[in-house]
């Protein structure tokens, strides 16, 4: 679905990810970690056609995703950035509505609106609707743009054997509580249980082994495993990414602490 052929990106003359290539697969739940300025943020901006490369190539559906018009690109993959600020509050509802916005001339207004409740059970910010967005908390605000990605995405056409939408999460459990955090990685593994493909940057790693298909470590923009997480996320890999003492008991992931120097 969508191909990452040997990715460049330069930021000020320095490269930030350097020859990545990698696949995201309907159905799938793919992670993305690595220490900070590893170019998580950029690998994640690069499939999401909001970061030209430097050199390579990014494809949606064989397409070069430059050949894509912005609405046609907007119906096939929603994006939750890590931090999304408004010029001024709107109301709940209305932040998470935007999501539909593609879709206003695709499907009527009934069907734009059972998306939209969707979206909202599915981020469990019901109890928020009456509030304006400028006055939810950090975490409020991420589970309420969480639920206007959702929104966005076009599970009637992937219900009928349509184009797989593709969600692009980038550090969505940043300001979550713990039981928040693991509600949002549900939600990704359900949705790619519905075909949805799904790409999320995270910090923590036995999340990622514990909900992720497979996991792309990066290390200095450099891609260092990309595999299973009980083949990427090996002590030796997590030792020479984080510099951590790691490992594995009783299919779970521990994080001893750092490496003694």
């Amino acid at each position: 679905m969508i191909t990452l052929d040997q990715v460049t990106v330069k930021r000020r003359g320095q490269a930030v990810l350097v020859n990545a290539s990698l696949q995201l697969r309907p159905g799938e739940v793919l992670a993305i970690v690595g220490p900070n300025g590893a170019g998580k943020s950029t690998l994640m901006a690069a499939m999401a056609g909001d970061l030209a490369p430097s050199a390579g190539h990014v494809l949606l559906d064989g397409i070069a995703l430059n050949a894509w018009t912005p609405l046609a690109l907007a119906r096939r993959r929603a994006v939750m950035p890590q931090a999304a600020r408004l010029g001024f509050s709107l109301p709940v509802e209305q932040v998470v509505a935007l999501g539909r916005a593609p879709f206003e001339r695709q499907y009527d207004r009934v069907q734009n609106q059972a998306a939209i409740r969707h979206a909202i059970a599915a981020a469990d910010i019901q109890h928020l609707l009456r509030r304006g967005y400028a006055t939810l908390s950090g975490g409020e605000q991420q589970r309420v743009q969480l639920a206007r990605a959702v929104a966005q995405l076009d599970l009637l056409a992937a219900g009928q054997a349509g184009p797989a939408p593709i969600l692009m999460l980038d550090e969505p459990t940043a300001s979550l509580d713990l039981s928040h955090a693991h509600a949002v990685l549900r939600l990704a593994r359900q949705l790619a249980g519905q075909g949805v493909a799904v790409a999320t940057v995270l910090h923590d790693l036995p999340l990622a082994y514990a909900y992720a298909d497979r996991v792309a470590v990066l290390q200095s923009g450099r891609l260092l495993a990309l595999d299973t997480p009980l083949k990427a996320l090996t002590p030796e890999n997590l030792a020479a990414a984080f510099a951590v003492d790691a490992a594995l008991y009783d299919g779970h992931l521990v994080i001893k602490g750092p490496l003694a120097a």
